[in-house]
């Protein structure tokens, strides 16, 4: 029995836009009551067959199956799954080592830490090149526009400020402040420290004026856009004292020139490295520093003195000057170490502005020069003949207008009746056709007086490096003796035929100064380490060329030339010392077109004669004002840095009489 129906429940009404529900082909059921608790529900009643079909006949729908296309999701999620698989793969082990080292690199910023380059003195440890800080003055041309600074004129203004500091045109800096969308330009390069301290006081007094103007007023500081950059500089505060000894460095400071580049490995030392994290362009303060210091480079001491050095520099830039020669070089040696005292060249450059330089100026032309030198050349005959015994300063030579040999008439520099001389007399008066008689007698022919010639200039070094190693330097020309043609036979003994430089010329003198034993010569004294360590430079080489009495007597007829009234070198006296010298005056190799053009004007000589302390050689290239004779050219130039040299190095005179050896003779007695 059913139970009857609540009559408190009446069905609600359609809600309004409530979608009527889908016809499926069946009847919906009707809703029936619950049951009680305790009573059975009854079963669902299933349509009978047929029932429900829709009137219209059409047939049922029905939902297609997911699986497909979750099998295709599936294969989709899978393929990205594996490209996203086998990338991390790569990354993770393949390429980790490389990703590794790249984020390293990114994260991680080295810094190179400059070496500070060693400085180059002279003996006594004054500075001829050294290092300094500078600074290149920039600008920010930007922050000087109308927009930004609030006056139309401040580029102008700023230039009028800055180009008496700078010494650079006030047109041409108001040019390159004036640039309103520039952001940087360079105004002056490596200034020095106190050119950029007077730029910023400047900046400070305008900030001062400025800020005490009136609102109504504004005074605007014009240098507001106005930096420096620092680094370093090398330094030569001697300018163009020893420039062809120094030579210079380029602009990344690398040596290119002279001791620079010869001992730039040394000079330099070892820059360092400061390794530290950043991130977005900043350092990172907490993160590890790796710091590599730089070593810095070795200080050479040289053996130049820089006041001699100044004084021969000045000496032959003057005469070079009055002459009109092409170029001309000093020398000045210790004759008891070997060490050089003085090496100059005329014309001399600017290390410190090498742009301005002159091509022709730069070098060392007192090494690199090769020069036939003429009647200095002598000594070494007479040492020569001297050693072997063949001839005394006493041995009478009778020298005739003109000597005929081989295919030439050979003549003295100026024509004379026939001369009645010693040997002596011979290099007094520099007699070329007295040298050749004299050199003649060396051996039984021609050819063995060659050979024996030969072995002697070779010890005296010609046709040999000297031993300085200096970057460009010649070892001069010297034949082999059976190559000597008919005309160097006879010209070798004077000077002609064979070439050498200015510092082996010295050298010669040097070595008989000496007492006969050659000493190579030496540019560098010692060197400093960054550990303050002095460390002195190697001994020289000594070999000996000729004995001690035979120098003795050589440096005495070498009196004859200065002392003597009939001797060359009268220029070269000084007053209270014995001096003893020789001159020099060859026929010119034009280094252009390679034939004889001009002379070589020369002098050489030491001093006390009796008691050698310091050689000193001068040489003029191709004078053309005045005469061309080395007496008269170089005789001076001798005498002013000798007598400089003596006082500097406090050399007093021996207060000995010199012997008169005889120039002359008569005939007949």
């Amino acid at each position: 029995m059913t139970e009857p129906r609540d009559p408190r429940r009446v069905p609600r009404p359609a809600q309004r836009g409530a979608r009527a529900p889908q016809r499926t082909g069946r009847p919906a059921a009707a809703k029936r009551p619950a049951p009680k608790r305790g009573t059975a529900r009854p079963a669902a009643r299933r349509p009978a067959q047929g029932q429900g079909r829709p009137r219209s006949g059409t047939p049922p729908l029905r939902l297609a199956s997911p699986r497909p296309r979750l099998r295709l999701v599936a294969l989709g999620l899978t393929v990205v799954m594996l490209a996203f698989v086998v990338r991390l793969f790569q990354v993770q082990a393949v390429d980790a080592g490389a990703y590794a080292a790249k984020a390293n690199e990114n994260r991680y910023v080295p810094v190179k830490l400059a070496a500070e380059r060693g400085a180059i003195t002279d003996r006594h440890g004054v500075n001829l090149a050294t290092t300094v800080d500078a600074y290149d003055i920039t600008a920010d041309p930007s922050l000087l526009a109308p927009d930004k600074i609030k006056t139309g004129d401040a580029p102008r203004r700023a230039a009028e400020l800055l180009a008496p500091i700078l010494h650079v045109d006030r047109v041409t800096l108001a040019k390159k402040l004036d640039r309103p969308t520039s952001r940087y330009v360079l105004l002056a390069r490596q200034q020095s420290p106190q050119v950029w301290k007077r730029i910023k006081d400047l900046r400070k007094t305008l900030d001062a004026k400025a800020a005490a103007a009136p609102r109504n007023a504004p005074r605007p500081n014009v240098l507001v856009g106005i930096f420096a950059d620092k680094h370093s500089k090398r330094l030569y505060p001697g300018k163009t004292l020893a420039s062809g000894v120094l030579g210079f460095v380029n602009g990344e400071g690398k040596g290119l020139g002279g001791l620079e580049g010869k001992l730039d490995a040394r000079l330099a030392g070892e820059d360092g490295k400061l390794v530290y994290a950043q991130s977005g362009g900043r350092r990172v303060p907490t993160a590890d520093t790796q710091v590599h210091p730089a070593v810095p480079g070795t200080d050479v001491e040289l053996t130049l003195d820089r006041d001699i050095q100044w004084a021969a520099q000045k000496a032959i830039s003057r005469q070079v000057a009055a002459s009109g020669a092409d170029r001309g070089y000093v020398v000045v040696q210790d004759t008891r170490s070997g060490e050089i005292l003085a090496l100059a060249n005329s014309p001399a450059f600017d290390p410190n502005d090498i742009s301005r330089a002159d091509p022709e100026s730069l070098g060392n032309p007192a090494l690199s020069d090769a020069f036939e030198p003429g009647s200095t050349s002598k000594l070494m005959s007479m040492a020569a003949v001297l050693e072997e015994g063949v001839a005394t300063p006493l041995t009478r030579v009778t020298v005739p207008n003109r000597l005929h040999r081989g295919d030439r008439l050979f003549a003295d520099d100026v024509d004379h009746p026939t001369w009645h001389l010693t040997l002596n007399g011979v290099l007094a008066k520099s007699s070329n056709i007295g040298t050749i008689l004299a050199t003649g007698q060396l051996g039984r022919s021609q050819a063995e007086s060659n050979q024996i010639l030969y072995s002697y200039l070779r010890k005296f070094g010609i046709g040999k490096p000297t031993g300085l190693g200096f970057p460009g330097e010649t070892a001069g020309i010297l034949a082999q003796p059976g190559r000597w043609n008919t005309s160097q036979q006879y010209t070798i003994p004077f000077g002609q035929g064979l070439s050498l430089n200015a510092v082996q010329a010295a050298s010669v003198y040097s070595t008989i100064a000496n007492g006969g034993e050659r000493i190579a010569p030496t540019l560098v004294r010692g060197s400093t380490g960054p550990d303050g360590h002095y460390t002195p430079a190697p001994r020289p080489d000594r070999n000996r060329v000729v004995s001690q009495e035979t120098a003795r007597t050589l440096a005495t007829m070498l009196e004859s030339v200065v002392d003597d009234e009939e001797g060359t070198g009268t220029k070269a006296k000084i007053d209270g010392y014995r001096v003893g010298g020789k001159t020099g005056t060859s026929n010119r190799v034009d280094p252009r077109t390679g034939r004889y053009h001009g002379y070589t004007a020369s002098f050489a000589g030491f001093a006390p004669a009796d008691k050698p302390r310091i050689t000193v050689y001068c040489a003029v290239q191709n004078p053309t004002r005045g005469s061309y004779f080395g007496g008269q050219v170089c005789g001076p130039i001798y005498q002013q840095v000798m007598a400089f040299a003596l006082k500097t190095l406090q050399v007093p005179p021996t207060g000995a009489k010199p012997p008169r050896l005889p120039v002359t003779f008569t005939p007949g007695q």
